[in-house]
């Protein structure tokens, strides 16, 4: 049984529906609407991976790679409907383990949490390297190394882990602080960033090249068969439109959230998808040239700058630098309420520790401390080696898709078997009714669809510049070695309870 540091106790209607499900109301109730919707928002971040991955879809795809968006919005959109109505009925923090848990037992549920938490730290890394692609055009003293900012290239991927690694020092510091700077600052990240995104889409509209057919151009892609083309650069949309679940990672520090989160979760999707979509097809119209290699080496940052090389382009890709840094936060903020949501139920090593609260901050400040310095080592570990941004963003992705397949795939066998009246559930909160069963199946088939897609041993994806068998089968080889050491720290964190038994709450002391 966990011991944590407290505040007094939460009196209000989410404290008491919260100890329904056996925990004590630890965390600090802060986040409103907006805010829960920025943690949704900030975690897919359209700026940050569009700008990270916008070359790696062009230069497979061409231009018509455009319509791998819509398609992966449609089906990560039936995967968040599921998800939207597992926060309505589970308000609990660490929601991708807790909902997994809950309907598919104690051991699916630690395995769908041990996966979402190695993908969120992975993530974190990921997403934090992706400083390289924008402080270097902004400021060319922000190359500390080298003179060469490409991520393909040494000097670039050295850079990127030193700038990376900083990163991740600054929101380990906001997280530890509290909730209530780490939702002030996302929230104003937000803000900057759908400004940001609206500025952008407004520069490419106004100065086109060409019309909206370019997204019917294949004549860029890579030879070969287009079909096999097109499947890898859908990966670049796979890639940007995850994390959504935030809101429910965050759902005991929400006000009301059985009823704001499955919102926020559908909204945070719905918003980045349209934003990100007209961003895809003005870029493709605004490029100077859609063959002269720079569209599919440079992305975004090259037409940014081509259409408006002067201090209001430094400013635009000032917003990107700043949807970067809140994106590193929420996703660090995310993992951080999984582990200690885990850790509350004894679930992992040093789980007492790791479920303690802060009395004064309200955080869970180990989490966050690990988080942030296995990020780091992820990063130092491939210091110089140009292959590190296409593999951390790989595996981890993978990672992440087979953890929400263990959220999907109970939930099916639950709703075939007939859904249980949970303790605590109302009328009016968000469900799919009689749509539940074919929106699930879909969600499942399209989950499995891509997590092959994303862990197939493609050179041109994996080993771009030559390398190990084992860099080439990097995505499988990894999700082995985390289900294998999963089974391992699985065997030595305790006894666990009955499938579906609601764990003991938390204990409290000074």
């Amino acid at each position: 049984m966990a011991t944590t540091f407290a505040p007094p106790p939460d009196t209000s209607r989410d404290g008491a529906d919260l100890a329904r499900f056996g925990y004590e109301p630890v965390l600090h109730r802060k986040l409103g609407r907006y805010a829960s919707f920025a943690a949704g928002f900030s975690f897919v971040s359209i700026l940050t991976t569009i700008f990270q991955f916008f070359g790696f879809g062009y230069s497979f795809g061409g231009a018509a790679f455009f319509w791998t968006w819509p398609i992966v919005f449609a089906g990560q959109f039936l995967v968040a409907l599921n998800f939207a109505e597992l926060a309505a009925r589970y308000p609990i923090s660490g929601c991708i383990y807790q909902w997994s848990r809950r309907l598919g037992g104690e051991l699916i549920g630690w395995f769908a949490g041990w996966m979402m938490v190695i993908a969120q730290i992975v993530t974190a890394a990921a997403a934090a390297i992706a400083l390289q692609v924008v402080l270097p055009s902004i400021w060319s003293g922000f190359q500390l190394v080298g003179d060469d900012t490409a991520l393909t290239s040494s000097s670039g991927a050295t850079n990127a882990v030193l700038l990376g690694s900083i990163l991740l020092v600054v929101t380990t510091v906001i997280n530890v602080i509290g909730i209530d700077l780490m939702s002030r600052i996302n929230s104003i990240g937000v803000t900057v960033e759908i400004v940001g995104v609206l500025a952008i889409i407004g520069l490419f509209f106004t100065h086109t090249e060409r019309g909206p057919g370019v997204v019917l151009q294949t004549d860029q892609a890579v030879p070969g068969s287009y079909w096999a083309a097109f499947l890898v650069s859908g990966l670049m949309a796979a890639y940007v439109m995850v994390g959504f679940d935030s809101a429910g990672e965050l759902s005991e520090e929400t006000k009301n959230p059985r009823r704001v989160a499955p919102r926020t979760i559908l909204t945070a999707l719905a918003v980045s998808a349209l934003g990100g979509g007209l961003l895809l097809i003005g870029a493709l119209m605004a490029a100077p040239s859609l063959s002269d290699g720079s569209l599919a080496t440079e992305g975004l940052a090259y037409v940014l700058t081509s259409k408006l090389d002067s201090p209001a382009g430094t400013v635009l890709l000032s917003c990107v630098a700043v949807a970067i840094t809140v994106c590193t936060l929420a996703i660090q903020t995310a993992g951080s309420r999984l582990m200690f949501s885990m850790a509350r139920d004894g679930k992992l090593p040093f789980a007492e520790r790791l479920a303690a609260v802060h009395p004064r901050f309200g955080t869970p400040v180990l989490p966050a401390v690990i988080i942030g310095v296995l990020g780091i080592g992820l990063l130092v570990l491939n210091l110089g080696n140009a292959a590190i941004f296409a593999t951390l963003a790989s595996v981890c992705i993978v990672t992440l898709y087979l953890a929400y397949l263990l959220v999907t795939v109970p939930l099916l066998v639950r709703r075939i078997k007939g859904m249980p009246a949970d303790e605590g559930t109302e009328a009016g909160l968000f469900s799919l009714g009689r749509l539940g069963i074919p929106v699930n199946v879909l969600a499942v088939l399209w989950g499995i669809a891509m997590a092959v897609n994303l862990a197939w041993p493609r050179a041109e994806v994996y080993t771009p510049n030559g390398g190990g068998w084992w860099m080439l089968w990097a995505a499988p080889l990894f999700v082995l070695l985390v289900v294998g050491v999963g089974v391992v720290v699985h065997r030595f964190v305790g006894q666990p309870p009955s499938a579906g038994e609601n764990p003991e709450p938390a204990t409290r002391s000074a």
